[in-house]
């Protein structure tokens, strides 16, 4: 199995596929088994490289604070390793957040940056945010991972049909470790880089559920205040996207890549 060696820590990988390189980065208590929908279409036309985040999967799981800043590090290194750059990332949830934050510090790194379910800040200001926080962190200290898998699991994904997706979630989400998983939430909470999106200069595209934790007009206040954006919001979908839309997701993530490699390199686009 790939690992890359960063910072005294394994960093899981798996790569397939070949054309431009895409990076994707999964979410807080995820792994890279989470694009399982996505990495068959995307290998067809791209060099595809799915991560475990430290923390999380098969990458390493030190005892010491993890930080938004300290992951993008981590994919920066595996960027940077793989001679990927620059390179399309794409990331879900706290796999967005690591995008914004790796786009700010390192925009040289990217040749596009897609953005699902995910926001350039997570800092409570109204006392109901300041309650929410709190009630999250209160539940995910006092409930065990079972628990939380299993009201994860019906809030992602209520419909009888989906019945598949709801087990997923049950049996994975007790395999993290606990103590990576709350050590990833609070590295979560206070982050934010609101005050830094004019330094990200790539194509940006944000995926918007419908139903999302967050409205899709926080969205489309801050697409708005990035320099080369656009937003699409897809029907139907809760905050895991890939998973329960997997066919309107994938054929709009390799429309926006196709648009952005063919504007780079028109010629080498058509010869393919």
């Amino acid at each position: 199995m790939p690992y890359l060696h960063h910072d005294g820590q394994r960093l899981y990988y798996e790569v397939s596929g070949q054309g431009s390189p895409v990076l994707l980065v999964h979410g807080l208590g995820s792994s890279s088994r989470d694009w399982e929908f996505q990495v068959p279409e995307l290998e067809a036309r791209h060099r595809v490289i799915a991560v475990d985040v430290r923390g999380h999967g098969q990458s390493d799981k030190p005892r010491e604070r993890y930080s938004i800043a300290g992951f993008a590090a981590d994919v920066a290194a595996m960027i940077e390793h793989l001679r990927l750059a620059p390179v399309h990332l794409v990331g879900i949830s706290m796999g967005g957040m690591i995008g914004f934050e790796l786009a700010t510090r390192h925009p040289e790194l990217l040749k596009s940056l897609t953005i699902v379910n995910s926001a350039p800040e997570v800092k409570p200001r109204t006392p109901r945010e300041y309650l929410e926080v709190a009630r999250r962190l209160f539940l995910a200290h006092v409930l065990g991972l079972n628990t939380v898998g299993k009201a994860l699991g019906k809030l992602l994904f209520p419909k009888p049909e989906q019945a598949d997706l709801r087990r997923k979630i049950e049996q994975r989400w007790p395999q993290n470790d606990k103590r990576a998983y709350l050590s990833s939430l609070h590295a979560i909470i206070g982050w934010g880089v609101q005050e830094r999106l004019g330094r990200i200069t790539c194509p940006t595209l944000v995926i918007s559920a419908d139903r999302d934790y967050t409205p899709v007009a926080l969205k489309q206040e801050y697409v708005q205040r990035l320099p080369d954006a656009r937003l699409v919001v897809i029907e139907d979908s809760r905050h895991a996207t890939p998973l329960d839309q997997p066919q309107v997701f994938n054929r709009t993530l390799l429309d926006f890549l196709e648009q952005v490699d063919h504007f780079q390199h028109p010629q080498e686009t058509s010869a393919k």
